[in-house]
């Protein structure tokens, strides 16, 4: 790349600005705007994204002290706290929800080939969760959760071949997480596998997933009731206990669900505990499901990655337009990071890279040269405890 643009300017080449352009005409997003179009807001909020900025004028202060810059790194418009704080509270948020699933597509091709445990599996594999964020009743009254508290839920599914989200929505904390299963639509065609924990327990949802043609892995309740048809033999020195083909016996429950479910019994040593999984794949072994649901992990420690690194427990507006616009454009960043990662081969874990992206933003070195250099001054075999992703 041309070593006289910034860093900040050469990390939003590898946007597709035409398919923002696309979803700015889709919600007409600029319509009567001026000074502060909403390529200028989405620079400005991903730069206060890399660089880790507390509050609109803390993005103010540090975009001004450069003004001579700001014109090479993309902003053409009037950058002011007013103009991005009326941007966030006004622009249509779905134009950067749209956007990142621009992103969300182009990093999962990058990522196909990125988990060993699922090479063996010929369908994609999905991790189905939710995650609380806190807020201030006060300040977000919209955000109902509490009596004296609200919150706002991230509900997502995620696909564990490269943990990159494929689908995102944001209710009040009220929502519960089995309502999502009604806005889930499985992909066609895809044969895809959910992972779910029993959150997502509902016998008249899976059963729409199942005719579907969807597979899902669930864990049970302790209260389920059910008649055993079938048993196949097990290896119990893997900790699976028993491998059975059953039917639901409760009344409401075999009405919503009458064909038949796998029932798989595991024994994880590690925590002293039995786990008894429902699944109506027929054609994995029992070790392989249980194994499927071992890989939920990778969506908690995707929460626990994104909170301690990405700008979204504390918000630059309290409007829900405001909240979700952030959330979006922080998903944006991290995908965006995660496809530099996989377009320039860089080893570097993705914290490493935005914490070299977060003081360099305005330096005008290549960005391969500035992430490889760093690799050879990385000391190796240094534990940390910083969350890794994709084994990193």
């Amino acid at each position: 790349m041309n070593s006289g643009k910034t860093i900040f300017s050469q990390i939003m080449e590898f946007i597709p600005k035409y398919n923002f352009d696309k979803c700015v005409r889709r919600y007409n997003g600029n319509y009567r705007t001026r000074n502060f179009r909403c390529w200028d807001q989405f620079l400005c909020m991903s730069f206060a994204q890399l660089s880790y900025r507390e509050s609109l004028r803390d993005i103010d202060a540090c975009l001004n002290a450069q003004p001579n810059k700001l014109y090479h790194m993309g902003i053409r418009g009037n950058m002011s706290i007013s103009n991005l704080s009326r941007a966030n509270e006004k622009r249509d948020w779905r134009i950067y929800a749209d956007y990142a699933q621009v992103l969300i597509s182009k990093a999962r091709v990058l990522y196909h080939d990125d988990s060993d445990f699922l090479l063996d599996l010929n369908n994609t594999i999905y991790a189905l969760d939710s995650t609380t964020i806190d807020l201030c009743l006060s300040l977000f009254p919209w955000a109902k959760f509490r009596k004296h508290k609200a919150a706002i839920k991230l509900h997502t599914l995620l696909d564990l071949l490269g943990s990159i989200p494929s689908f995102i929505e944001i209710t009040t904390g009220l929502i519960h997480d089995v309502n999502i299963l009604d806005i889930l639509i499985p992909e066609p065609g895809s044969s895809a596998s959910w992972r779910m924990d029993r959150g997502y327990l509902d016998y008249e949802r899976l059963y729409r997933l199942h005719q579907d043609k969807a597979f899902f892995v669930i864990r049970a309740k302790k209260n389920l009731t059910f008649r055993r048809l079938y048993s196949n033999p097990v290896d119990k020195t893997t900790g699976l206990r028993c491998d059975q083909i059953v039917k639901l016996t409760g009344y409401k429950s075999s009405h919503f669900y009458p064909d038949k479910l796998r029932r798989v019994k595991f024994y994880d040593e590690e925590n002293d505990r039995y786990l008894v999984f429902l699944s109506n794949n027929f054609d994995l072994s029992a070790l392989s499901i249980a194994e499927l649901y071992r890989n939920r992990w990778k969506i908690e420690l995707f929460f626990k990655w994104i909170k301690q690194h990405l700008k979204i427990k504390a918000f630059f507006g309290t409007s829900p337009n405001a909240v979700k616009t952030q959330i979006w454009i922080a998903i944006s960043v991290y995908v965006l990071v995660a496809i530099i990662k996989k377009s320039l081969k860089i080893e570097l874990s993705l914290y490493t890279i935005l914490q070299i992206f977060s003081v360099s933003l305005f330096e005008k070195v290549p960005v391969y040269q500035l992430l490889t250099e760093t690799i050879s001054q990385d000391p190796e075999g240094c534990s940390s405890k910083q969350l890794n992703l994709w084994n990193l």
